[in-house]
């Protein structure tokens, strides 16, 4: 549970993951298991830093002795602690670092079942190995700003090689986003181009009208789409900082019900992914918030 040695269990993993990922195709298999090893001892790292009671499964009383200094008083050694997995720490840390964590909650799920694909069954998707291998680096790249890590350090002599995936995820993930705008003009201009711009006015008015947005948790704000310009919906995550007096909006999907346009994560949406305050009181985010089912038990 201490900090500086998962720094140090991730920089190895990663070490190796590069290594096996240089070697090609035979030792994908170890890119992709070293890779996700390495991404998860650091999203910990960062959570042991601010506790290291944010890594233990809250539930369990024995590893929450142990993360909170008082192990001699807990049944099971240290070596059985229960810590959570690594979609639970990227979600912790997501939502601590959200505007440095690009890698929302769905781009980061693959990692986690090829890691565990390769670690359980020994088996992983061939042609999704490049993509989750960047997802990796994608992840770790903010968190050793926040946790002072040198990146030279870090990626070592293979700094040039990350550098690399980086630039190609971002070229890919730009003509993909390129590549929907068109079809989604092409889309537009099939349903509404023989219309005179009165009456396209008086169906598009119809078609985006904008959907009722819930109050706690997932959340629908209107926003002008990038293709056809018409009213369509960005959706995404409400939520109250700690210490905020204000409801903040994340967004990571938009959606036009005119054009058609579908996109998701941050890369795609561009400026729509800058989250921003709505007109919300902290008060009614929590309105319809009801406690976990087990605070009713009787203790």
């Amino acid at each position: 549970m201490e900090p500086e040695q998962l720094k140090v269990s991730s920089q190895r993993w990663m070490s190796g993951a590069l290594t096996a990922f240089s070697q090609g195709p035979e030792s994908y298999d170890f890119a992709v298991h070293h890779a996700g090893v390495a991404a998860e001892h650091l999203l910990k790292a960062y959570l042991a830093n601010l506790h290291p009671a944010l890594i233990v499964e809250g539930k369990d009383f024995n590893s929450l002795l142990h993360a909170t200094g008082h192990g001699t008083r807990s049944s099971i050694d240290l070596s059985r602690a229960k810590t959570i997995g690594m979609v639970e720490a990227h979600a912790r840390v997501h939502t601590l670092l959200r505007k440095q964590m690009t890698i929302d909650a769905k781009t980061f799920l693959p990692v986690a079942v090829a890691r565990n694909g390769v670690a359980h069954v020994g088996i992983h998707d061939v042609s999704e190995v490049q993509t989750v291998f960047t997802t990796c680096l994608q992840v770790i790249d903010p968190l050793l700003t926040e946790l002072q890590i040198d990146p030279k350090t870090y990626w070592g002599s293979y700094q040039q090689l990350h550098d690399m995936l980086i630039a190609q995820r971002i070229e890919a993930a730009r003509i993909e986003l390129e590549s929907k705008l068109v079809k989604a003009r092409a889309i537009f201009a099939q349903r509404y181009g023989h219309l005179d711009p009165k009456d396209r006015e008086i169906v598009l008015a119809t078609i985006t009208r904008p959907q009722p947005s819930s109050i706690h948790g997932e959340h629908v704000e209107e926003a002008l789409c990038p293709a056809c310009g018409s009213r369509g919906g960005l959706v995404g995550e409400s939520h109250v900082q700690p210490g905020d007096d204000f409801v903040s909006f994340a967004p990571y999907a938009f959606v036009c019900s005119a054009c058609g346009l579908d996109l998701d994560g941050g890369g795609e949406l561009g400026d729509l992914a800058e989250e921003v305050s709505i007109d919300m009181t902290v008060s009614d985010y929590y309105a319809d918030w009801e406690p976990d089912e087990d605070d009713y038990r009787e203790r």
